[in-house]
């Protein structure tokens, strides 16, 4: 088995805790509310949200995925860190065992915060990931943290 590792940064005016709360404690419920035509429901299928909890995402029809299920790891709300699992999902799992995700939010000087993420791609015996497939998931991930931002600045009472 091979790991293949990526890191992801950017940069937001959006306070750290704001994202923190939007992207990780209340994701299940404001990313079907903000993005409904994408993803249809986000639901925990074991747990409360806490480390060992398993959330399933199920998207909208039409989509190339259907559903991805994460394992939530570990996850330090003093410190703004989280660390999960995809562990199950209808197409990516062809290649993969699994795709270990570590999300920090810190303090950037401008008030705002810097958001990074490493993700490590543990693939199949002899399985090969392909640049393009990885480059899709990364670029739907920091469309998703655009529109959390988009949201949070229009709504600047939410999760404050």
């Amino acid at each position: 088995m091979a790991v293949t590792s990526y890191t992801q940064e950017f940069i937001t005016p959006i306070a750290p805790s704001r994202m923190f709360k939007a992207l990780i404690i209340d994701s299940h419920n404001l990313m079907p509310k903000i993005v409904p035509q994408g993803i249809k429901s986000i639901e925990f299928i074991e747990g409360d949200g806490g480390a060992g909890s398993i959330k399933q995402t199920n998207f909208a029809e039409g989509g190339h995925l259907k559903y991805l299920k994460h394992r939530i790891d570990a996850i330090d709300i003093e410190n703004l860190v989280c660390k999960y699992t995809l562990i199950d999902g209808d197409v990516v799992f062809d290649k993969i065992e699994y795709v270990a995700y570590e999300v920090k939010f810190e303090d950037s000087s401008d008030g705002g915060c810097m958001c990074k993420m490493t993700s490590e791609y543990h693939t199949k015996a002899g399985a090969e990931l392909i640049e393009e497939d990885i480059k899709q998931g990364k670029d739907k991930a920091m469309g998703l943290y655009k529109v959390v931002e988009e949201y949070l600045l229009a709504n600047p009472d939410v999760y404050a």
